[in-house]
This record gives C-alpha cells, sequence and structure tokens, in this order.
C-alpha cells in the first residue's frame, strides 16, 4: 500500500492538489497523510519549551489546524470517496520543511504531493516558496502541482537531463512506475548547448537506457538549436507533455531555475505537474 503524504494550507492550491492525489491514485490502495505545520504569530517560551501541549495559554493556532483538517477529511470522504484510500490527519507546530521530513521518516513515505502558489520574488517565482523549501530539504519524491491544474491521463512524461549522474534504479523508480502505469511515452531530453558529450556523459547515458529497458516507449532527444532552460519550456509546448521529472542535486538544472535571480529572461514556467527525484548518485564531470 503507497503512502501518501498531502501537506495543506486549506488554500485553493492545496485543495487542488489533493484532488489531484485522489485521481491519480485511484486505482491504487493508498494511505493518505493530510498535514498541516503552523506556527504561532509570536514564539513564546512554553512553546520554545514544549510545544502547545505543555503550553498554559489556550493556542488558537491548534483549533485552527485541527478543524481545518477534519474539514477537510469529510470533504474528501462525502464528496470523493474511494474505498481503496485511508486517511489520516496530522496536526504539528513546526516548519513545513522540517515537518514533511520528519513525517516521511517516521510513517515511511512515498512521494509527498503539494499544490504550487505562484511566488511573485525573484528568487523563487515559479514553484511558490514552500514547495521550493520542502523541494531542497526533502528525501523522497515531491510531486507539484500548478494552480488550478486539474487531472489528465499521462500520455508523455518528459525527462530533462545533464548525463552528469549515474542514475539508480530506487531513485527513478518512483517515475517509471507512473510511466508504466499510464503506458505514456518517456522522453529523454538533453541540451548539447555547444558541446558534444564527454566520456562520461556518453556512459551514464548508456547505464540510463539500460535502467529504462522495460519502458515500452522511450525517446532520446539531443538537441544543438536551444539552451537550458528554454528547451523544456519549448519542448512542454510542443510535445503534449504531462509530467516533467528532474533529479535533485547541487548545481543541476532544477537548481538553477528555482535559483534564477532574473525573472525576465526566464523562459520556463511550472504550467504542468513537476515531479523531482532525489539523487544521490556522484557527479561524473
Amino acid at each position: 500500500m503507497k503512502k501518501i503524504l498531502l501537506p495543506t494550507d486549506f488554500s485553493k492550491n492545496a485543495w487542488n492538489a489533493v484532488l489531484y492525489a485522489l485521481d491519480l491514485f485511484k486505482n491504487e490502495n493508498c494511505t493518505f497523510y493530510l498535514l498541516n505545520a503552523y506556527t504561532p504569530a509570536f514564539y513564546r517560551v512554553d512553546y520554545m519549551l514544549g510545544g502547545p501541549m505543555v503550553s498554559a495559554i489556550p493556542d488558537i493556532g491548534v483549533d485552527i489546524s485541527l478543524k481545518g483538517l477534519e474539514s477537510t477529511l469529510e470533504r474528501i470522504k462525502n464528496d470523493h470517496f474511494n474505498p481503496r484510500h485511508m486517511f489520516e490527519i496530522l496536526s504539528a507546530f513546526n516548519t513545513l520543511p522540517d515537518e514533511v521530513n520528519e513525517v516521511c521518516q517516521d510513517k515511511k513515505i512515498d512521494l509527498v504531493i503539494m499544490g504550487t502558489q505562484g511566488a511573485t520574488g525573484a528568487k523563487e517565482f515559479f514553484l511558490g516558496s514552500n514547495t521550493v523549501h520542502v523541494i531542497r530539504k526533502a528525501t523522497v519524491p515531491v510531486l507539484a502541482v500548478p494552480t488550478g491544474y486539474g487531472f489528465k491521463e499521462i500520455k508523455n512524461v518528459l525527462l530533462p537531463t545533464g548525463y552528469w549522474s549515474k542514475y539508480k534504479s530506487n531513485e527513478l523508480r518512483p517515475l517509471l512506475d507512473l510511466v508504466k502505469r499510464f503506458g505514456a511515452a518517456l522522453h529523454v531530453l538533453h541540451a548539447l548547448e555547444g558541446h558534444d558529450l564527454v566520456k562520461a556523459q556518453s556512459e551514464n547515458k548508456e547505464h540510463l537506457k539500460k535502467l529504462l529497458k522495460d519502458i515500452a516507449s522511450v525517446i532520446f532527444i539531443d538537441n544543438t538549436d536551444e539552451y537550458m532552460p528554454n528547451i523544456v519550456h519549448d519542448y512542454i509546448d510542443k510535445g503534449n507533455i504531462g509530467l516533467v521529472a528532474m533529479m535533485n542535486r547541487k548545481h543541476s538544472f532544477l537548481e538553477r531555475l528555482i535559483l534564477k535571480q532574473n525573472v525576465d529572461v526566464v523562459g520556463y514556467h511550472c504550467q504542468i505537474p513537476f515531479l523531482v527525484l532525489p539523487d544521490t548518485s556522484k557527479i561524473s564531470k
């Protein structure tokens, strides 16, 4: 049985991600954990010592959190009942990224699914600050669902890569499970960016081909016309892509997207679900 973590702040974006998750796994037995992490407006000494359970002063944050979780769960059961799905609610006085990591370890979570918030700041412009912070610290795959994006059957999946990492089968498994379940085509996209593959990249590409041998349709593209990130944006527009997947490692294309300083020159915005996979491999440079 899959274990899926659904962080929520009770916004429309969060609810949209919940609906996407329920549809994505409608045919699978799953336990969904609805998580709301909150921090009080003012940090009190009793909070710092032991949290709201030892506080002598009632905390309205706890009540709001629990009420919101119970309301969300009731809404799911009334309007989206599925006998394959089980639910637990989790309320925590903590920062969201830290609580997500703690829950993932404690509950052995397989996947985190959360909504994007469309942050307008230059540093975190396309996923939203909460999503970015969770992704940076996450030890399990994170699926970010854009604002207003309704579930659609996934026919094409895009995996941008620089071939600098030697992929591991266990890290790719969440992606490959989705590709197989929907019978989707997997597009492996690389921007040559002015030079041919070096030896390490060629070896990693061949290794990846072996890992993908059980996928019915795999398309490898080496693009010489565009640079990252424009190539991703253009390919999504032309290829009927329903999901983008990237490995999360330092100095990667994903990090370049998240940390891009000048929004005006960025050609990519997250308009489709975005799966981030932990990457523990060594860089081959």
